[in-house]
């Protein structure tokens, strides 16, 4: 999705953070370069599932210029040890930087509020765009090339459902159980922190921005397409 122009700028990270596969970065260091920044922990299906695309596009274009990010917040106490994420990014293959956010203050920073959410920074440090969930490889592939300005074959779906403009079910309403609801807590650290940077936006773009690219036939589909055409320009 993309996000207004120049409007919100890259938050800083952390001086005392632990970073995996790199010195500690300075995001206003990447200005220059466009920065893709994606959070993901590695219990998270959904995270792993995503993973693939992250790692190919880091391949594909970091010689062009790409600085490929991702940002460790645990969801559940074994993914915050710093020494269990540093094994599961050996484990998985990731070569590019990993920022350890075991204290969510990257997640404050961003108002970030669940796995895996994507934000692409542009040259000059603004956000170009975000997309929370599963999906929009394909959108997100395009975005990284214009703003490289580079033109070549997209990366094929890994999955059926990856493909663009497929249709599923819409899905069925939560029923009450053990692990039903939602995860409250990040919500209110974002909150309470006032370091929200994102939170305006998000919510502005929370009808457009769900778990996958993949279209979801809804009765409101038209309703959330004219929210699309209001806030999304080329």
């Amino acid at each position: 999705m993309r996000a207004p122009e120049h409007a919100i700028p890259a938050p800083p990270f952390p001086g005392n953070l632990t970073w995996v596969n790199v010195a500690p970065l300075r995001m206003e260091k990447q200005r220059g370069r466009p920065v893709l920044v994606e959070f993901w922990d590695f219990c998270r299906i959904n995270s792993l599932r995503t993973l693939p695309y992250l790692k190919a596009w880091h391949e594909r274009y970091a010689d062009d210029g790409l600085r490929v990010i991702g940002i460790h917040t645990g969801g559940f106490l074994p993914a915050r040890e710093p020494g269990n994420v540093i094994a599961a990014v050996e484990r998985l293959g990731i070569a590019y930087p990993v920022v350890i956010d075991e204290r969510l203050e990257l997640w404050d920073f961003y108002g970030n509020e669940g796995w895996p959410a994507r934000y692409l920074w542009d040259p000059k440090g603004a956000l170009y765009s975000l997309h929370y969930g599963e999906g929009a490889y394909q959108e997100t592939e395009r975005e990284i090339q214009a703003l490289l300005g580079v033109e070549r074959p997209l990366l094929e779906p890994l999955r059926p459902e990856d493909a663009e403009g497929i249709l599923l079910p819409a899905q069925t309403e939560d029923h009450p159980g053990a692990y039903s609801g939602r995860l409250e807590e990040p919500a209110t650290r974002c909150a309470t922190t006032g370091r929200n940077l994102l939170g305006d936006l998000r919510n502005r773009f929370a009808h457009e921005c769900n778990s996958s690219s993949m279209r979801v036939a809804t009765p409101e589909e038209p309703a959330t397409a004219r929210l699309k055409e209001r806030l999304t320009f080329s």
